[in-house]
């Protein structure tokens, strides 16, 4: 029986298996609907930024800011490199 999960998610196959894996719901809803799209390749490497061991900390908080990381006031450098990648 497949499961209501709005019109937000794309590839309800997708969206399922990473949400068994343990990803977020966003993060799976993004994931699924990224596969979905023609114009997006997510299984591709991506985009032209440094790796996050190259930002300064101030760089990884604002990110983490734009994501709406809970925490990350009291997080070094290593934490929010961890809270990015696993968002």
């Amino acid at each position: 029986m497949t499961k209501d999960r709005g019109p937000s998610v794309k590839d309800g196959d997708t969206y399922e298996a990473l949400r068994e894996d343990g990803a977020s719901k966003e993060k799976a809803a993004r994931i699924a609907n990224a596969k979905a799209s023609d114009s997006q390749n997510p299984a591709e490497k991506g985009g032209k930024q440094p790796p996050y061991e190259d930002w300064t900390r101030d760089a990884l908080y604002e990110r983490a800011q734009e994501l709406d990381i809970t925490g990350r006031a009291d997080m070094d450098k290593s934490a929010l490199i961890d809270a990015l990648r696993n968002h």
